[in-house]
């Protein structure tokens, strides 16, 4: 039987969820929030703040996540495939904005812009004797004018950022409170969020508020959908509607079940990659 529980680092960073991460002398750093991470080739974490932060999701029941979610040979596929990729438990801020960012871009510039948002409005610190920006203070990003986190490279997203930032500040938006609530629950809440839709919702709660049934639908996955799932889930449009996401997501639960987050990233990183996409 296959080992689920190890973990493969390079699928796992190279996966859409997180983009503020290089690779130095066989290290990955990457900065999560007010941190700053090293992970070895075997998925071990140390961080410049000695947080003990479960990254890799560890903890979670593999075994049982993949029985889970291989439902057909698709995705038995995928899994065999990049067998050790995992979702990352991320800042829940830092992801908020990352997401906002994301919206009709493509990955590497994300990572640009999301550069440019750390070293102008980030901390600068040295760890291992490598200089980092840490992710912006939602202070920081609230008290910015428009035009300042614009020559970020952000374009109309600027004012969602600042928006963003200043409903976590007066605490509109309580980051712990999401990670207990349902799914139903936070996503609403999140939605309030200005430039935060459907999809940009399903991707943060995913990615950083624990809700792993959380199924990110961009333009990519209905692809992928269209192309395996044609029959199942009879997608008949290019641009989805917020019923008809709604309605897929419903579709895509009782498919795939309650961890249908790990699924919609094998899916994921198997066509980027039968598509050779480059990654970080």
């Amino acid at each position: 039987m296959q080992n689920y529980c190890t973990i493969n680092v390079e699928n796992s960073i190279n996966s859409g969820q997180s983009f503020l991460w290089r690779k130095t002398r066989g290290y990955w750093y990457g900065i999560n929030g007010q941190d700053i991470l090293r992970v070895d080739k075997n998925g071990v974490v140390d961080s410049f703040q000695n947080s003990k932060i479960d990254f890799f999701r560890k903890n979670d029941n593999l075994d049982e996540i993949i029985k889970s979610i291989s439902k057909d040979k698709t995705v038995r596929k995928a899994v065999k495939q990049y067998s050790g990729l995992r979702i990352l438990r991320q800042d829940p801020f830092q992801c908020l904005i990352s997401f906002i960012v994301s919206s009709n871009s493509n990955i590497q510039k994300i990572k640009t812009n999301l550069e440019k948002l750390s070293k102008k409005f980030g901390v600068k610190t040295t760890y291992e004797n490598e200089e980092f920006f840490l992710f912006p203070k939602a202070e920081k990003l609230a008290t910015a004018s428009i035009n300042e986190i614009k020559s970020c490279g952000v374009g109309y997203r600027a004012k969602f950022v600042k928006e963003a930032a200043k409903m976590i500040l007066s605490d509109k938006i309580d980051f712990e409170i999401l990670k207990k609530s349902n799914y139903e629950e936070t996503k609403e809440v999140i939605r309030t969020i200005p430039g935060v839709g459907n999809k940009v919702a399903d991707c943060i709660m995913l990615f950083s508020l624990e809700k792993l049934e959380a199924f990110p639908l961009d333009r990519w996955m209905v692809r992928i959908l269209e192309k395996y799932y044609s029959n199942k889930f009879q997608i008949d449009t290019k641009t989805i509607t917020e019923k008809q996401y709604e309605i897929l997501h419903k579709k895509i639960l009782n498919h795939f079940g309650p961890y249908a987050g790990y699924s919609q990233q094998f899916l994921f990183k198997m066509e980027r990659e039968n598509y050779q996409k480059k990654w970080l």
